[in-house]
């Protein structure tokens, strides 16, 4: 399943079903199809939202974790998302579910 990636200003996104929000984050090489499967569980209980972090489009000195929690704050606060729950996965983890 292939998912609209909306922008609103400079933000671009994933946003899927309705209720509390849940975003889900990615890592650095992170594909938006390693959450198929957990966008597909939690959009029919969750508002899933997934930001497209701007990894490679940062400057050196904002490209930090620091940085990337700033982005995301100021995504959040320019959507008014309310009392959201946040998630993020790494490969590993995908794999293990993939293989178990």
């Amino acid at each position: 399943m292939s998912y609209e990636i909306k922008q609103d200003g400079k933000f671009k996104f994933i946003e899927e079903g309705e209720g509390e929000p849940l975003m889900l984050l990615h890592g650095l090489f992170g594909a938006l199809s390693n959450f198929k499967f957990l966008i597909e569980h939690f959009r029919k209980i969750n508002q899933v939202i997934v930001p497209i972090l701007p990894l490679l489009d940062m400057d050196l000195l904002h490209t930090s974790v620091g940085g990337l929690q700033k982005f995301v704050q100021r995504f959040v606060e320019h959507r008014d998302y309310r009392q959201v729950h946040y998630s993020a996965i790494h490969w590993a983890v995908m794999w293990h579910w993939y293989t178990f």
